[in-house]
């Protein structure tokens, strides 16, 4: 395979909101203090707020000197350098030929849109009007692409009929966390981990992605598409995916993509009955989370409002590797703790050889992946308890930690910003950690169904108290197989 030539430029449409202040451009600053940003590369934010270039500049340098890890003033020095800012509505292919001059001798740019998905087709349809959109450049989605298989695939034309597949960028900034990656690098590059990775051996999984905020100010959005197509068909797929793929050829882009692909083909369909038994729905009320009072959902939307801000359901997988073994995803906002975190819970020894006192000790071997607050792996371990005891044996359980703060302290250290790997496979081309169109709609199919079978079921969601983990229904969602959620 062709090595894909490095991009030159990058430019940022929707350069002055949340995400490009928070994630993108201290991703790009991080990148250049590294040594990862080759010389002469540019970055072009444009947005349609009218700033001058220096105002902009101004911005940034104030943004990252917030930041925790404050800011280095000779690398700032080289990374101001690269800034420039265009004001244009970015929609119109007079607008995008408003970006040509500061693009003038860059020939490979990515076209980075942080923006609405609303936008996408209108700004890939102008780019190629404008001539900006060229053989050579590559444009980067954020997910959720669509609210449905419908208009998901209604963006993917818009989008492909501008940009080939390869060089078009979905992003799933979940991919992007150290832990995910190491996922990979867990289960296919130690050899005792995939023989035990199986319905033989494995019990069931959790897949818990919490949140302690609100949906605040993003409510229009978040009530148009509520926590199963923000949350669960964006990032807990993903990461159903990467526990439940079979092993790639090799590291190739398609080859990790297709045994995604596979995954979620193979997910159960949802009907009208695993609507009522094998799901919940639920919004949160007013209640305390962390010490203070929290509004409830409809306070904040103004209005009573039939969004779902938590679901909890189970998912099976109909393939010989996973054929009986139950996948519980829960999500929610307003929960009393932010934690995303997979458990595969294995089975438990078939004979107890300790005798009754330490029987009750034992407990079934667990693997835990925190992705935040902190990115741990964590196995949990049977051994015997310390000290001399009548009557057996006595056991505990023990963890074994792969954490990447304690193994890699040390000065200079930091926590990566997930964006900067993301960002750095896409100005090399890569799309491994890229999600591919016929997977975004293989989720959205899955995902339509479930909320099919909801409507179908005329299940409304459910109130829980904000500080809480989410309705009663969820215990007795996972309660019915005689298992418990991880808390």
């Amino acid at each position: 395979m062709a090595e894909t030539p490095l991009a030159d430029a990058i430019v940022l449409f929707g350069a002055t909101g949340d995400l490009s202040r928070r994630m993108l451009l201290p991703s790009l600053y991080f990148l250049d203090a590294d040594g990862f940003l080759p010389e002469g590369f540019k970055v072009v934010a444009t947005a349609r707020a009218a700033l001058t270039r220096e105002a902009f500049v101004d911005q940034v340098h104030e943004l990252l000197k917030a930041r925790p890890e404050g800011i280095d003033e000779a690398v700032w020095a080289r990374f101001s350098a690269r800034l420039d800012y265009v004001a244009c509505d970015a929609t119109s292919p007079d607008g995008a030929a408003c970006i040509r001059p500061a693009l003038k001798g860059f020939s490979r740019p990515i076209f980075f849109l942080a923006l609405s998905p609303s936008l996408y087709g209108r700004i890939c349809v102008a780019l190629a009007a404008s001539g900006l959109a060229t053989d050579e450049s590559r444009i980067v989605m954020e997910k959720p692409i669509g609210r449905d298989l419908e208009t998901s695939r209604e963006i993917n034309v818009a989008v492909g009929a501008v940009f080939d597949e390869d060089r078009i960028f979905r992003i799933d900034h979940y991919l992007g966390k150290e832990t995910v990656q190491n996922l990979i690098a867990l289960r296919f590059a130690n050899t005792f981990f995939e023989p035990l990775w199986n319905n033989l051996t494995i019990d069931h999984v959790q897949i818990t992605v919490a949140e302690t905020e609100g949906v605040g100010e993003r409510w229009p959005y978040y009530d148009e598409y509520g926590a199963l197509r923000d949350m669960l068909q964006n990032h807990m797929l993903q990461l159903l995916c990467f526990v439940a793929m079979e092993p790639p050829a090799d590291m190739e882009a398609d080859s990790v993509r297709n045994e995604k692909v596979k995954v979620l083909r193979s997910l159960r369909p949802f009907t009208r009955a695993d609507a009522q038994g094998s799901s919940v729905r639920g919004q949160y009320t007013k209640g305390v989370v962390a010490g203070r009072e929290a509004p409830a959902y409809e306070t904040e939307r103004g209005q009573a409002s039939g969004t779902e801000t938590f679901v909890a359901l189970r998912a099976d997988i109909d393939n010989w590797r996973w054929a009986g073994v139950p996948f519980f995803l829960r999500t929610g906002k307003r929960l009393p703790e932010r934690r995303t975190q997979i458990a595969i819970q294995f089975k438990p020894v078939p004979h107890s050889i300790f005798g009754p006192a330490s029987t009750e000790d034992l407990v079934a071997n667990r693997l835990v992946i925190d992705l935040q607050p902190d990115e741990d792996i964590e196995l949990l371990l049977m051994n015997k308890s310390p000290g001399i005891s009548q009557g057996g044996m006595r056991l505990q359980s023990l963890p074994l930690s792969l954490s990447l703060l304690r193994t890699y302290e040390g000065p200079g250290a930091r926590r990566r910003i997930a964006y900067e790997r993301l960002l750095l496979d896409v100005m090399h081309g890569n799309n491994t950690l890229f999600v591919r169109r016929d997977e975004v709609e293989a989720a959205w199919r899955w995902i339509d169904g479930v909320a099919d079978a909801w409507k179908e079921a005329g299940l409304a969601p459910k109130p829980y108290a904000a500080g809480s983990w989410g309705p009663s229904g969820a215990f007795a969602l996972i309660e019915r197989s005689e298992r418990a959620w991880l808390d």
